[in-house]
């Protein structure tokens, strides 16, 4: 299989280590598994005690029955049997792609976006056509052309809701026309929703599962529950026959999860409303921050984010991104992404929720640099 390398991954495993001010990290500020137990009153002793006498099996092959209790919890019309649990959320969207997708399949693809949503099934053999998201849309993607290229026979439609790196939000009507659109061929819509229900409003972010029998809902407990390293993530559709096929592939490439991190998440899940107000409160002082910086801030400007952890801001500098980003990581110890990763020139990704004091004191730096940069070029 051939394959586009992976931009933002490579990117941050050549830089994240050693950066002074990470402010390209997109999770909700991580927690230890003492700050999960304050957070939720579990009994730390209990949880351990419990495990550590459990014999470290594969455990439930197709979830713990607890887990896939919790993840349903999080949608509206989901059942348990309606879950598969996977090894992240990028396990999920490759498992998704590996499961239903064949070469000469139509799938239609946004950017930016995740790269996985493209660059899998085009490594696949796919035909992938790519609806590119533009500022003075808001960055929602084009109805008009999705449905140029929906052809009949279109086999998917891949959507990032929020969007990563935009923080774009499509809400319930505009999802309701994707669903019309992919209804009239047939098609599946496979939505990334890592970033769904951090909202900067206290609404319900709508589910693609929820509005679609066709729809399939990817998450995880990354990045919304600050879990990253359980690397637990799942697939959710009502569709039997994509349930029947996930299933029968992951015994190829996954088998089942882990039993800790299952336990973990089980147990997060069961208090989500309490993490889940952790994680609105950050996100919303933080982007608070964001953007009083990009509005005092003279060299650069963004779409402000409707919801998710991540923004793409644009500079006016006559520098590509990613040597503006190694420069001003070298000089100044700010670490951001480049938003060619991302194939959008000119700009950066800013991971905003990892710690407020971090974000201020990285952009700080970032506005240094920046006016370094405009003296040189002066």
């Amino acid at each position: 299989m051939n394959i586009k390398p992976f931009g933002v991954e490579e990117w941050m495993n050549a830089w994240e280590t050693g950066a002074r001010y990470n402010i390209a990290e997109t999770c909700v500020d991580s927690i230890s598994m003492d700050e999960l137990f304050q957070l939720t009153g579990e009994n730390k002793e209990d949880f351990l005690k419990n495990f550590c006498s459990r014999r470290l099996t594969y455990g439930d092959i197709e979830g713990a029955p607890a887990l896939k209790r919790g993840i349903a919890g999080l949608y509206h019309s989901i059942h348990e049997d309606e879950i598969v649990p996977t090894h992240g959320a990028t396990g999920a969207n490759h498992h998704v792609f590996y499961s239903l997708i064949s070469p000469g399949d139509r799938v239609i693809s946004i950017m930016p976006t995740y790269q996985q949503l493209y660059s899998i099934p085009e490594s696949y053999g796919a035909d992938v056509k790519l609806v590119h998201l533009k500022k003075e849309n808001g960055y929602l993607p084009d109805l008009e052309e999705i449905r140029r290229l929906a052809i009949p026979g279109t086999k998917m439609i891949c959507i990032n809701n929020p969007n990563n790196p935009t923080g774009a939000l499509m809400d319930k009507e505009y999802l309701e026309e994707i669903v019309k659109i992919a209804e009239s061929v047939g098609a599946y819509v496979l939505c990334d929703e890592v970033y769904r229900h951090l909202t900067q409003e206290d609404i319900w972010s709508e589910s693609i599962v929820d509005l679609y029998d066709k729809g399939i809902s990817v998450s995880s407990m990354s990045k919304v529950f600050s879990l990253a390293g359980i690397r637990l993530g799942w697939i959710a559709t009502h569709d039997q026959e994509v349930l029947k096929s996930l299933f029968s592939h992951r015994d190829y490439n996954l088998i089942s999860c882990g039993m800790f991190d299952e336990a973990v998440a089980s147990l997060a899940l069961k208090h989500k409303d309490v993490l889940l107000e952790r994680s609105r409160n950050i996100v919303r002082e933080s982007l608070a921050v964001l953007d009083a910086w990009v509005q005092s801030e003279p060299h650069v400007s963004y779409v402000k984010p409707k919801a998710g952890t991540t923004a793409l801001v644009y500079y006016d500098l006559p520098i590509d991104s990613y040597t503006f980003c190694e420069e001003m990581y070298k000089t100044t110890g700010a670490f951001v992404t480049p938003g060619d990763c991302f194939e959008q020139p000119h700009s950066m990704r800013i991971g905003y929720a990892y710690g407020t004091e971090s974000l201020k004191d990285g952009l700080k730096a970032v506005s240094k640099y920046i006016r370094l940069k405009g003296e040189y070029n002066a």
